[in-house]
């Protein structure tokens, strides 16, 4: 990999200095109040003090999530959109930990408590007001949410809920699926896991399964299997690793994942593509395939289907054409269904992978085309993304995958860019680099 291409991925998440989004804006496009405005580079760890306090809006936005897309918009609307814009962020649990990264829990090489992170540094560094409550029910028409009796008015509304699991045959008890965890939102499922895997027998098996595409973090299952596998050699030896996957083959990095299967982690992972999970008996500790066999194993982790967060589907928000993700104009992310209500990260139906990087860019996106509506700006026309994610391969080697997105106005949607694609294989320093990957993009998104 050139230098070029290194600096590039090492930097990304976190850009140093991020244009004010009113500097964008052609000059003969500014209310005659903010013509003649020089571009202004804001770092993205501005202290409150540098947020700009001479722009003309007064409103109030209020954003329903606290994950990477919900946290990112909420930080950059306070931070583009000066004093006079009030952020009200909703959140229903009292810390996020991170997805990305969570699959090393499940070999020691993390903990839990090094992905948790909170929104102390949005609220006393950028004036985000944080409310501690679940949103019971969105009223589009009289713009407000509701909170268990109270309710919250709005200007504009973002909603970032994450992603809700279809039901599993036999996985219908919360006893069952704690036997059986997903560990597909990090946290306790993550630590039962880990629990599960370091009680194992030397000689036993792990089965896994992989969604049916479109699913939370394209990588990450393969991912999965990598980490557990390469532990359980160290471990566990003679173990083995089934991968039952819906898909009818491997989603994304085919050529890596096929190599880490087949030759780095050969003889353990048994990879089975076009298997899904028909039903679990959680105490028998089985399952039963799409095909009928019956595999018994000693750790089961049914990672199932997905679909919007439920918020979404109960406002009648959830108007793809499966009727599981919320459809959005992908140059605004606003909402085809609701004026005012713009949908980010994993429970939106765009052509970007649901991924954490992806929804602190689409976050961005968002709190740039609210600021310019709040000015009586248009949005910008021609919005550019950037997917990006390293994925473990051993204890000591991960592999990156990188992607660009660009509006396309012919379609109305953000398509990859031809040569914006790119892949590197398995080594030392990437996983070095992966590490300062996340902790910048968790710096800009958790401020």
């Amino acid at each position: 990999m050139n230098n070029n291409r290194r600096r590039f991925l090492a930097a990304l998440g976190a850009a140093p200095l991020i244009m004010h989004p009113l500097a964008r804006a052609l000059a003969d496009d500014m209310p005659a109040s903010l013509r003649g405005t020089k571009p202004v580079w804001i770092p993205a760890n501005a202290p409150l003090s540098r947020v700009p306090t001479n722009l003309p809006i007064q409103g109030r936005v209020v954003v329903i999530g606290g994950g990477m897309a919900g946290a990112t918009v909420a930080k950059y609307l306070r931070l583009w959109g000066g004093s006079g814009l009030q952020v009200i962020l909703v959140e229903r649990e009292r810390t996020y930990v991170s997805s990305i990264m969570s699959n090393l829990v499940l070999s020691d090489a993390l903990t839990i408590e090094s992905l948790t992170f909170n929104w102390k540094r949005l609220m006393d560094r950028y004036g985000v007001k944080l409310v501690a409550g679940e949103v019971t029910a969105i009223d589009p028409a009289g713009k407000r949410v509701m909170l268990n009796g109270s309710s919250i008015p709005y200007d504009r509304l973002v909603v970032a809920p994450g992603i809700e699991f279809d039901p599993v045959a036999g996985l219908e008890t919360a006893a069952a699926q704690d036997r059986v965890p997903h560990a597909w939102k990090a946290g306790a499922q993550t630590t039962i896991l880990r629990k599960q895997i370091a009680a194992m027998p030397g000689g036993g098996v792990f089965l896994m399964s992989v969604p049916k595409a479109p699913y939370r973090c394209p990588p990450g299952p393969y991912e999965r299997a990598c980490i557990v596998a390469d532990h359980l050699k160290r471990a566990k030896p003679r173990s083995k690793v089934i991968v039952l996957d819906e898909n009818p083959a491997i989603t994304v990095e085919k050529e890596l994942f096929t190599h880490a299967f087949n030759v780095v982690h050969a003889g353990v992972i048994d990879y089975r593509p076009g298997v899904g999970v028909q039903s679990v008996d959680a105490a028998a500790g089985t399952v039963k395939t799409s095909s009928g066999e019956m595999i018994k194993a000693n750790v089961l982790n049914v990672i199932p289907n997905q679909r919007a967060g439920a918020i979404l589907k109960e406002a009648g928000l959830t108007n793809s054409t499966d009727g599981r993700w919320s459809t959005v104009n992908e140059l605004t992310y606003e909402s085809t269904a609701a004026e005012g209500i713009h949908v980010l990260g994993d429970s939106a139906a765009t052509m970007q992978p649901k991924a954490g990087h992806i929804a602190n860019q689409e976050a961005k996106v968002c709190a740039d085309v609210i600021v310019r509506g709040f000015l009586g700006l248009a949005p910008d026309p021609a919005p550019v993304t950037n997917s990006a994610c390293y994925s473990p391969i051993t204890a000591k080697t991960a592999s990156w995958l990188t992607a660009l997105y660009a509006y396309d106005p012919a379609s109305k949607r953000m398509k990859p860019i031809a040569g914006g694609m790119g892949e590197g294989p398995a080594s030392a320093r990437n996983m070095e680099e992966m590490r300062q990957w996340f902790s910048n993009l968790m710096t800009d998104s958790y401020a």
